[in-house]
């Protein structure tokens, strides 16, 4: 599995030759197989930045079961506000072959039914946003193998203050490579992208 992040909470998850994308905005595009959008705001569902040439996605945008091109998928109902707004955010919890994956999308908290089906996921993606020490407490509540810190400015000080709590290393990768054996002796550790 490769993870691309493509700023915000717009990432491009490889694995084989399927391609999925989350919460698209901003730049980058290409052919996605499945997108999911977790809050139906314009920063977060520019869907038509994942479709390429005859290459049109499968949207997934709310709670419920999916299973798709290989993936199971759940997604839970939160709410979340932004510019004091409420909206419906969607976590999804995926399994990607032998590899499970939360996406927040911008949950700031959890109930503990949501908590206790998203079990221990390898990957976690999480929205540092501009309460870190908030974002570093639901990831720990989650007990994921590896971190993904998301929607943060390169270089601020919300996302040296994120790293400062989990983790001393600081500099950013382009891209993430993943294989299933590369995940058993990792707990918690927090692995920072380059937009």
């Amino acid at each position: 599995m490769v993870i691309n992040y493509l700023g915000k909470q717009f990432f491009k998850i490889t694995h084989g030759d399927l391609t999925l994308a989350t919460n698209p905005s901003g730049k980058g595009r290409f052919g996605a197989d499945v997108v999911f959008v977790s809050t139906k705001h314009k920063d977060y569902n520019q869907t038509d930045l994942v479709s390429f040439g005859d290459k049109q996605p499968f949207v997934i945008s709310g709670p419920g079961d999916y299973e798709i091109k290989g993936v199971t998928a759940q997604g839970f109902y939160t709410e979340t506000e932004i510019d004091k707004k409420k909206y419906v955010n969607t976590v999804y919890n995926l399994e990607l072959s032998d590899m499970k994956i939360c996406f927040l999308g911008l949950a700031r908290e959890l109930s503990n039914e949501v908590k206790e089906a998203l079990e221990e996921p390898d990957v976690l993606f999480v929205a540092v946003g501009d309460d870190p020490e908030k974002a570093y407490k639901v990831s720990l509540s989650l007990e994921p193998k590896i971190i993904i810190p998301m929607d943060f400015e390169p270089g601020s000080k919300e996302i040296k203050t994120f790293m400062k709590e989990g983790s001393s290393k600081t500099e950013a990768v382009d891209k993430l490579t993943l294989k299933a054996k590369d995940l058993q002796d990792k707990d918690g550790e927090i692995i920072l992208l380059k937009q």
